[in-house]
């Protein structure tokens, strides 16, 4: 269903109530669609620790050799060798 803006602003109760239906609802300026009303639907990101104990990883990335390299990057000296 389109409907230009106008129409919208009067009928917006029933405009929402017909999106919830899941019919398409497009608000048109001039004849062109600009807007579409579609149903809300709540946010499927899990919270942050949500994953905790779910996905193993090791903890064997950790040693002298790897500590060093990460400070040579962050001061500044180019760890790669050249081409």
């Amino acid at each position: 269903m389109q409907v230009n803006m106008l129409e919208a602003k009067n009928q917006l109760s029933s405009l929402i109530v017909a999106a919830e239906r899941g019919e398409e609802v497009l608000i048109a300026r001039n004849g062109v669609p600009v807007a579409r009303i579609v149903p809300y639907s709540p946010s499927k990101v899990k919270p942050p620790g949500a994953w905790k104990g779910q996905m193993p990883y090791s903890t064997e990335w950790r040693s002298g050799e790897t500590d060093q390299a990460v400070e040579r990057l962050f001061a500044g000296e180019d760890d790669a060798p050249a081409a």
